[in-house]
């Protein structure tokens, strides 16, 4: 059965999080990106938005802000994606194993983490994210076996939890489909939000306005 949460300013999600007990963030930031420029000339998370930040340096500090230690997954020979996503605080694990997409970059991650109390994986390429939604959701995987993310509409978002007992299913995973068919046969928590930044991305040049 799935369970609900009125979004991340209710209840407990206001408690404040013992460093001790805190899911490991993720960032997965191995992706091509071959929709904002199939040629492969500009990698879209270092693309500049309005504010001035790139679009990898703002989600890896909304990630890092609240899960001091996050690590960031990228593909070899991204040095300058590298510098961008330490500067704003994570740790970058650069692997080829993210060569062969988000399930395998996001195994890699979980087989770096091991004493992780849980997991909380967010996508690079999603700036708007807010920080009170990766908190919701880090505070609400506080047993092994929950999972949670953002809701709304029928529609799940990001960033996901999943709590330590799913290691061993996580570090299975492989290839470009991330853990989609263990969201689709595992209860998730669902944490109900009406912030856009939960499900919007930047898949085209025009998605950075």
């Amino acid at each position: 059965m799935t369970g609900a949460l009125n979004g991340p300013a209710n209840g407990p999600l206001n408690g404040a999080i013992n460093a001790a007990e805190l899911p490991t963030g993720i960032l997965l930031a191995a992706g091509y990106g071959r929709r904002f420029d199939a040629a492969g000339q500009r990698n879209k998370l270092l693309a500049t938005l309005p504010d001035g930040h790139t679009v990898a340096g703002r989600s890896a500090r909304t990630l890092a802000g609240v899960l001091p230690g996050a690590l960031a997954v990228i593909r070899p020979g991204n040095a300058a994606l590298a510098a961008e996503l330490r500067q704003a605080g994570c740790r970058v694990l650069e692997t080829a194993a993210a060569e062969a997409g988000m399930g395998a970059a996001l195994a890699a991650a979980v087989a770096a983490t091991p004493d992780a109390r849980g997991w909380v994986v967010a996508l690079a390429d999603m700036p708007w994210l807010p920080a009170e939604l990766v908190r919701a959701v880090a505070l609400t995987i506080t047993t092994r076996d929950a999972i949670a993310a953002p809701w709304r509409d029928g529609q799940r978002g990001h960033p996901v939890g999943f709590g330590a007992a799913w290691r061993e299913a996580l570090l299975k995973l492989d290839g470009d489909e991330g853990a989609r068919e263990l969201l689709k046969t595992q209860p998730v928590m669902r944490i109900l939000t009406d912030d856009e930044g939960a499900f919007r991305d930047v898949d085209t040049p025009g998605d950075l306005a």
